[in-house]
């Protein structure tokens, strides 16, 4: 038995899932969830609208710093508890009281997070191709078009899930290369093509507000948001570590590397996209409804212009299939322990694959519902973002704070960070707890129908259903994770699990 194997015994689980991925194709998982030509590119426009340049460029930077202590705080975790159940197991074991409740709203945060997060990746893919779309053959960018493309896009991300680890793994290591090269490629050609760039005072200092709000202060707050949804998704290494080799380091690695490659990839994109704006007059319109489309055709023509959108469809196809991996494996953890409606069902393996197919339907089909609004609400992708952002943040800061509220009693994995555990970790916690109000305040004024930031409905709806449930039935039968048997009952189970 590995030594990976004898840890996951040792946390009460067998080895169920096939553990077949390097330490590079972990941290895949998350770079490619990050993936800067997703969340980048599809809240562009809404970062030119709220702070301009100046708030593009610099806010990065910012949001990519705050993020890894983040990241740093989570992986020491991480090291400690290599299981897919991520950060609600974390927090079981991490509390001195009242572990299960701890455990349980952490899981509902998380799996809302992970849920958000799949609807507005492939959301985002939908913009963008339905744009190539307009571009090639006409189809107008409507809502109607919009929604049908991201259902059409979740379900081919359902499939190939569905088909095995195997495949995912090798598309994720492929998602890497597709988006270094894409950076470079997209940004090479900003740089070369156009007969004008933008100046360095209009891409540095350039501050625009069209959100109808007079304080500067908050819409530059505001503008963050396009920076803090790019930076989600790295807990998939967390969620993937049963199916990784030297999950205590690898797991851990993913996690930070992934946010210091996205950092740096990032702000060279951010670069290249704003010095290559032509002729801005105050918006950036866009006959495709996607204002990034509109900077390549101006910039490079609109031949050129395709071919970019092209690399930029196949990163975030890369992105969502990557999210729906990640948000399958925390939903087969999370109904292991009992804690969904219908777990013994999402629960089930796929004894052929080794995966957890109908957790993978469970999460396209909730997705989609999360991205159903646009139809009515013109400010439901922003919606969607936030709530993406202040699901995934909370559960990632909750075990944190259990960390350090145990202080030494905490016992570390062999990726730790030594004396700097408790300065991260508050940093962290502080930057958590700022951005989960900042992105449920309107973004546009004045409020209408149209306009209404619902994130504060979605995360409070998720909430009360999981407070109603917790506090009318679970709180008397949620006892957080569970214990598979004792280690010789689980070598057992494995013994059987080999001979199928």
């Amino acid at each position: 038995m590995s030594a990976d194997e004898k840890r996951l015994q040792e946390l009460g689980y067998t080895q169920e899932l096939a553990r077949s991925m390097s330490g590079f194709s972990n941290f895949a998982v998350s770079f490619s969830i990050i993936s800067v030509l997703s969340g980048c590119l599809t809240l562009y426009g809404f970062g030119m609208n709220t702070g301009g340049p100046a708030m593009i460029i610099w806010g990065w930077p910012l949001v990519g710093l705050m993020t890894l202590f983040v990241g740093l705080a989570m992986a020491e975790v991480c090291s400690s508890y290599p299981t897919a159940g991520g950060l609600y197991y974390w927090a079981a074991k991490l509390a001195r009281s009242g572990g299960p409740a701890w455990s349980w709203f952490t899981g509902w945060f998380n799996f809302l997070g992970q849920v958000a997060v799949t609807a507005g990746v492939d959301f985002g893919a939908a913009f963008f191709a339905n744009a190539f779309l307009d571009m090639q053959f006409g189809f107008a960018a409507t809502p109607e078009h919009v929604i049908m493309l991201f259902g059409g896009i979740l379900l081919a991300h359902g499939l190939l899930n569905t088909l095995g680890v195997r495949l995912v793994s090798v598309l994720n290591n492929v998602s890497v290369w597709w988006h270094i090269f894409g950076v470079l490629i997209i940004v090479g050609a900003l740089v070369a093509l156009p007969s004008h760039h933008a100046p360095a005072e209009f891409v540095f200092t350039k501050f625009v507000n069209n959100t109808g709000f007079g304080n500067p202060f908050y819409v530059a707050m505001l503008g963050l948001l396009l920076a803090q949804y790019t930076f989600t998704g790295y807990d998939a290494s967390a969620h993937m570590t049963e199916e990784t080799r030297d999950a205590a380091r690898s797991g851990p690695r993913g996690i930070v590397m992934s946010i210091v490659v996205s950092l740096a990839a990032g702000w060279v994109l951010l670069l290249g996209i704003t010095f290559a704006i032509q002729n801005y007059d105050g918006a950036l319109g866009s006959a495709t409804g996607v204002p990034p489309a509109q900077i390549f055709i101006d910039a490079v023509g609109f031949t050129s212009a395709k071919l970019l959108l092209l690399i930029v469809i196949g990163a975030q196809f890369f992105c969502g299939m990557a999210s729906v991996t990640a948000n399958s494996r925390m939903i087969y953890a999370f109904s292991r322990d009992g804690a969904l409606p219908g777990s013994r069902w999402w629960h089930q393996i796929n004894k052929k694959t080794q995966t957890p197919t109908k957790a993978v339907w469970l999460a396209a089909v909730c997705a989609f519902s999360l991205g159903l609004p646009y139809l009515w609400n013109t400010t439901a992708y922003a919606a969607v973002t936030s709530v993406s952002v202040i699901g995934l943040y909370i559960a990632y800061v909750i075990p944190v704070f259990l960390k350090l509220r145990l202080g030494d009693d905490f016992q570390r994995g062999p990726w730790h960070l030594g004396r700097w555990s408790k300065p991260i970790g508050l940093v962290a916690i502080c930057w958590v707890g700022l951005i989960s109000v900042l992105f449920m305040l309107p973004s546009t004024s004045p409020i209408t129908a149209t306009t209404f930031n619902y994130t504060p409905v979605a995360v409070l709806a998720v909430l009360g259903f999981a407070g109603v449930w917790w506090l009318v039935s679970a709180r008397r039968w949620f006892s957080g994770p569970k214990i598979q048997g004792s280690p010789e009952e689980l070598a057992a189970l494995e013994r059987e699990l080999e001979l199928r």
